[in-house]
Order: C-alpha cells, then sequence, then structure tokens
C-alpha cells in the first residue's frame, strides 16, 4: 500500500518564539493568542513552502536501505565536520539520494543555525527553537503520526518549561546566599576582634590575680620570718633570764657568806661574848657548818635538775604569745583561702556576665534591627468607641503587645458589626464539623454578654451530661436544641467568629482553644474545680460567715490549697487580692470578691494570677521533662522512657496519674498502655515535640515536690 504524501514546504525565517505543546491546556489567553498565532504562522510557511516544492512519489524508505548514509546529527553550520559529511553526501550515488523534503527540512536547519547569535546568555534556548520548529512541519506534515509525536514534544516541553521556573526560582537564592555568606563573614571577624579584646583583658586580669597572689605569699613568708625571730628572741630572753637568776643566786650566797663573817668578827670583838661557854660556841659553829653544807648541796641540786626550766610566768606569757601569733596565722590562712574562693568565684561570675554580656548584646542588635518606634497610643483615644475614658479603661495595666489586641478587638467588633451574613466554609475535612455549610448564613449580631451567657450554659450542660460525644459536636448540637435546627448554624458561625475576635476575654478564649483542640476540657474543669475548693477553704475559715477574712487568714488558705507553692508565689496571690506592704494582718478582705467575674466574662486579678502561676508551673514542669529526657525536639521517645522521667521529676506520681500522663502524650487508651517491663513498651514511638505538645494540651500538675541530689 502507498505511503501518504507528505506536504512539501520551503520555509520562511520567523521569530524565536517558544511553542506550546498542543496537548497542554494553558488558561491564560494571552499564552492562547500568542499559540494560536504561532500556529497560524505554522501553516502560512506550510502553505508558502506547498507552492514552492512538491513530491510526487511515495514516501521514499530512505535510508533504511542505504548502509553508508549519515543522518544529520546537531552539527555546526560551516564546521570542518559539516563540509567532510557534505563531501561525504556528494560521493553517494545517485541511487541513493536523500528524499527532497528532508533535504530541504536539513537546509532549513543549517540556515537558521547560521543566523543564530550565540553569544548571548539564553544561546541553548535559541539553538533549540530551529529544532522545535522543524519537528512542528515534520508533525503537521504527517497526519498519520501527528498524536504521538505531539504527546512526546508536549511532554518534553512541559519538562523544558518546568526547569526553567525551577531555574528562574533558585536564581534569587543564589544571591542571598552570596549576602548571607558575606554577613557571617562579617559577624565572624567582628566575634574573633571582639574575643581578642576580650583575651586581653582577661590576659590583665590573670596578671592582677597572680601579682596579688604573689603579694600574699610575700606577706605569708614575712610573716613566718617575723615568728621566727620572734622565736629566736624568746630563746635568748630565757637564757639572760636564765643567768641572772644563777648570778642572783650566786651574790645571795656571797653576801650571806660576807653577813656571817661579819657576824663572827662582831662576836669576836664583843666584851660579852667572852663569858660564854667555848665548847657551846664550838659545836654552834659545827652545827652551822653543817647545815650551810647541807643548804649547799640542796642548792646544788635544785641548780641541776632545774637549770633549764624557765619561770611559770614566763612560761604562761611566751605561752600565750604563741598562741595569739598561731592563732593569727591561722586567721591569715583562712583569709587566703577566703580570697582564693572568692577569687575563683569572681571568675565564674566574670565568665558567666561575659556570656550574660554577649546575650544581651545579640539580644539588643535584634531588637535594634527588628523593632520599631513605640507607639502612641493616645492616638486612639479619638478613634475607639467612648472616647478617652473609654479608651484609659482598656489601656490600663496593659503593655503593647496587650494593648494591639485591644485595638484589634475594638476593630474587628466594629467590621463584625457591619457584617450581615457570613460565607459558608464548605465541606472540607480540614473545616470543623460544626462550620460545615456551603452558602452564606446570617449575622445574628449577639453583644458579648449574650455571648458570655450562652458560653456559660454550654459549660454548664457539657458538665451536667455524661461527655460520649466530641466536644464540637456537642456545641452543634447544643445550638440546635436551644435555638433550632435552621438557626443552629447561623448561631455556630456567629458565636465562632466573636470567640476567635475576643481573644482578651477569658470566657471566650477557654472555650476556643478546647472547641478547636488546642487545650483539653479538663484543663477548664480542673481549674474550676480549684477555684471551688478555695472558695470552699475560705468559707470552712471565716466561722462568723460574714464574707470576710484577714490578710493572715488568706495566706494560711492559699498555703493549704496550695502545698507546693513557693512563698514568692503566696505572695503574688496576697498582692493581687488585695495585700500591699503597707497592710496589717489583721486588715479584712471580703474573699467573695476575688473569685467573681463580671458579665462579659472578665475575671478578677486573683484568679488571672492564679491562672498565670498554673501555666508557668506546667511550662516549668514540661521543661523539666525535656531536660529529664536529655532529647532534641525531632528525636523519638519511647513509654519506659517517658515514664522514668516523670517519675523523676515528680516522685510523688501515683501510678493512676502516671499512666493518665502517659497516655496523653502517646495517644493510648489507659488500658491500651503496656504495663512496666512488657517488651511492646519499646514499640510505642513518638517524637517528644509531639509529646510535649500534647501534654501541654493536658491538665499536668506538679504532685509532690523533687527529691534534691545529695551534696557532693
Amino acid at each position: 500500500m502507498a505511503s501518504p504524501k507528505p506536504q512539501c514546504s520551503g520555509f520562511v525565517t520567523t521569530p524565536r518564539t517558544h511553542l506550546r505543546p498542543s496537548g497542554v491546556t494553558i488558561d491564560d489567553p494571552f499564552l492562547t493568542e500568542t499559540n494560536n498565532s504561532q500556529k497560524r504562522k505554522l501553516s502560512q510557511k506550510q502553505k508558502t513552502l506547498s507552492y514552492k516544492f512538491s513530491i510526487g512519489s511515495h514516501l521514499s524508505p530512505w535510508p533504511t536501505y542505504t548502509s553508508g548514509q549519515t543522518i544529520l546529527h546537531n552539527r555546526k553550520p560551516c564546521s570542518d565536520d559539516y563540509w567532510k559529511q557534505a563531501g561525504s553526501w556528494q560521493q553517494q550515488p545517485l541511487g541513493t539520494a536523500k528524499p527532497r523534503y528532508l533535504e530541504q527540512l536539513e537546509n532549513y536547519l543549517r540556515k537558521e543555525l547560521l543566523l543564530l547569535d550565540l553569544s548571548t546568555d539564553s544561546a541553548q534556548e535559541l539553538r533549540l527553537q530551529p529544532y522545535r520548529e522543524i519537528f512542528e512541519f515534520f508533525i503537521e506534515d504527517f497526519k498519520t503520526y501527528k498524536p504521538l509525536l505531539s504527546s512526546i514534544k508536549n511532554a518534553y516541553e512541559v519538562m523544558l518549561a518546568h526547569q526553567r521556573e525551577k531555574i528562574r526560582a533558585l536564581e534569587p537564592l543564589k544571591a542571598k546566599l552570596v549576602t548571607v555568606n558575606d554577613y557571617c563573614n562579617k559577624r565572624i571577624l567582628a566575634m574573633r576582634a571582639q574575643e581578642r579584646t576580650e583575651i586581653s583583658m582577661l590576659k590583665k586580669e590573670k596578671m592582677n590575680l597572680l601579682k596579688l597572689i604573689d603579694k600574699k605569699n610575700e606577706e605569708k613568708i614575712s610573716l613566718q620570718s617575723e615568728v621566727t625571730k620572734l622565736r629566736k628572741n624568746l630563746a635568748e630572753e630565757y637564757l639572760r633570764y636564765l643567768s641572772e637568776r644563777d648570778a642572783r643566786k650566786i651574790l645571795i650566797a656571797d653576801l650571806n657568806e660576807l653577813r656571817y663573817q661579819r657576824e663572827d668578827m662582831s662576836l669576836a670583838q664583843s666584851p660579852g661574848i667572852w663569858g660564854e661557854d667555848p665548847v657551846k660556841l664550838t659545836v654552834a659553829l659545827k652545827m652551822t657548818r653543817q647545815d650551810l653544807t647541807h643548804t649547799q648541796m640542796e642548792l646544788n641540786t635544785m641548780k641541776a635538775n632545774f637549770g633549764d626550766v624557765v619561770p611559770r610566768r614566763d612560761f604562761e606569757m611566751q605561752e600565750k604569745t604563741n598562741r595569739d601569733l598561731q592563732e593569727q596565722l591561722n586567721s591569715l590562712r583562712d583569709d587566703y583561702k577566703e580570697v582564693c574562693k572568692e577569687h575563683e568565684i569572681l571568675l565564674q561570675l566574670h565568665m558567666s556576665t561575659l556570656k550574660e554580656r554577649d546575650q544581651f548584646y545579640s539580644e539588643l542588635q535584634e531588637i535594634q534591627r527588628t523593632s520599631t518606634p513605640r507607639p502612641d497610643w493616645t492616638k486612639c483615644e479619638d478613634v475607639v468607641a467612648g472616647g478617652p475614658d473609654r479608651w484609659q479603661m482598656l489601656a490600663e495595666g496593659k503593655n503593647s503587645d496587650q494593648l494591639v489586641d485591644v485595638l484589634l478587638e475594638e476593630i474587628g467588633e466594629g467590621l463584625l458589626r457591619e457584617k450581615d451574613f457570613f460565607p459558608g466554609l464548605g465541606y472540607w475535612e480540614s473545616i470543623p464539623p460544626f462550620l460545615r455549610f456551603d452558602g452564606v448564613v446570617e449575622n445574628k449580631k449577639p453583644t458579648k454578654k449574650d455571648v458570655v451567657n450562652l458560653l456559660r450554659d454550654a459549660w454548664k450542660e457539657r458538665l451536667a451530661e455524661e461527655q460520649k460525644e466530641s466536644f464540637s459536636d456537642f456545641f452543634f448540637n447544643f445550638l440546635e436544641r436551644r435555638f433550632g435546627p435552621a438557626d443552629a448554624m447561623a448561631w455556630a458561625y456567629t458565636i465562632f467568629e466573636n470567640i476567635k475576635l475576643f481573644r482578651s476575654n477569658e470566657v471566650m478564649s477557654q472555650f476556643y482553644a478546647v472547641l478547636m483542640g488546642k487545650r483539653k476540657e479538663s484543663v477548664y474543669i480542673k481549674q474550676k474545680e480549684t477555684v471551688t475548693q478555695l472558695l470552699k477553704e475560705m468559707t470552712n475559715v471565716d466561722s462568723q460567715n460574714e464574707g470576710l477574712l484577714t490578710m493572715e487568714q488568706l495566706r494560711t488558705v492559699l498555703k493549704s490549697t496550695f502545698p507546693f507553692k513557693k512563698e514568692e508565689k503566696i505572695q503574688e496571690l496576697m498582692e493581687a487580692g488585695g495585700w500591699h506592704p503597707n497592710s496589717s494582718n489583721a486588715d479584712l478582705l471580703n474573699y467573695h470578691s476575688l473569685l467573681m467575674e463580671d458579665e462579659e466574662g472578665q475575671s478578677v486579678p486573683f484568679v488571672q494570677k492564679l491562672w498565670e502561676q498554673y501555666m508557668d508551673e506546667k511550662d516549668k514542669y514540661l521543661q523539666e521533662l525535656k531536660q529529664e529526657l536529655g532529647l532534641k525536639l525531632h528525636d523519638e521517645v519511647t513509654v519506659p522512657k517517658v515514664r522514668e522521667a516523670l517519675m523523676i521529676i515528680d516522685p510523688r506520681l501515683d501510678k493512676q496519674t502516671l499512666n493518665n500522663y502517659l497516655s496523653q502524650a502517646f495517644q493510648l487508651p489507659v488500658t491500651e498502655l503496656p504495663e512496666e517491663g512488657e517488651e511492646k513498651e519499646e514499640d510505642i514511638v513518638i517524637w517528644m515535640q509531639t509529646a510535649l505538645e500534647r501534654l501541654q494540651m493536658a491538665d499536668i500538675r506538679r504532685m509532690g515536690p523533687r527529691e534534691q541530689e545529695p551534696a557532693s
């Protein structure tokens, strides 16, 4: 069977435009118009070429029967390879010549490639355009294979477009990467310069401390030399006193000898003595001499026994002096140790101060980079409904972040009042069940007081039922029972928009958090139970049922109700309740006013402070759990690790509470939790960040103080 005849055509040079695949649907009208114009140009080219050339025979089977013929490859026109190839074509026999249509296509391709300007950045895309046009001509001329060839071309065009978009998206990242690299290099150089300055300062401080240590050592050496000198002086004084004592005794003996001789001479010269008996006098003299010899012997014995002994008085004086010097030396040693300890503490304090300084400096730079001028909030007085008085009431005691929330609520409330209808959000799975509606719903425009009362009634009904259904389903069923099925969806959208807007209102914000699954119902229920228990304790203390308590009684009630709170936390609650430094413990306080809410659901400062402390304690509890686990947020944790960490930071956890915490963290029923020691405990694995987020949503409280580690 004869093959279909292709349309022979000449070629006309056209501008380089990207041709869209024929099988791809494009919604852009500009691109569609461009595509149509390209097709018209292509059709005009084919019509023009058809008048110039014609082939009367069937499609040639070339080059199936020519073994030596070469098909045109991607060769640069006018190159050596091109002319060699052209020479080889001229040497081919006439019976194996190429079809004329193929030669026309190749001539057109060579002509277009010669006309290209390959010195630009988009040379490759321009080089691709002639091949694209040749392929379009080929597709249009061979109708039988047009669908297959078009799909092939479209697939390549889509891929090329995707790659171009990808390259275009990566170009800004390259510039940003260079900028970030320069910035990081500057930061590194600045930090190195700062470190060099700090190192030089630390070296100077080290030299000063070394000089101080040398000075203390010199003082110690001087004191030791002084003690040695005093000891030497003490020995010299002892020898001097000993010599004086011996000399005194010898002098006394000499004086006695002289006295005796004088007495003998006086007796010999006295006229009355001649009357005495000479025998008696001789015997007396003999006895006296014997006594003198005996006394002299005792004196020599005493000298021999006590020659190196100092007087007790001198000994005690020297001992006292030595004791004082020893105490002074010990005191100096203790002072030296204290100075060393203080030096170490100062070094540690210096290092911590450097770290804090670096941290504060980085925070200051970040604040200077990101901060904006402080707004003048007095400008809002003329904008907010109610004038300056109402704005002062709203802005009292609030920081800038809270004032922004207040201003947004005021603006949002006005916009919410102007809306008569809300657009339905559809039936997507991401939409909460109570908001799944397609169309428009009416804005009921209730007041803030009406919304708060409605939410309070919903909580009362929720606490009264058995809680078998989810909270979102309960909320919609409550609205159906309250307003009927026809208006339930309108009220659902109205309540949802109000509680989403008024985040500063405690009743609305807590209801919104529970409704959207950001917080468990048990948190709200436990908070209400705590307030009820506190009111009960206050009522029990109020024996007169007057509704009044003294400050001391209030402190006692708070300590008994919250035994694990520190003294400063109790003090914060006392100050929120009305205590101030000038208050007396006997001052009376109406305790009912501490737990009241206004008509719009706003709690008094005492209840707000109680809620803030609960959230702070929960954050601290979870932070201790994270530190005890010692893992990063994207690391995996198992049931045994979390159980062990909870028991370490809170040893008084009972088994039921511990299982409840684990059930919240791993989202498993308590009955399905494996017992401690079972092998399948290790199979239950989640990310630590997920576990902490789930525990943050639940009611987590400390059951007892953490055991202190023994001091080393």
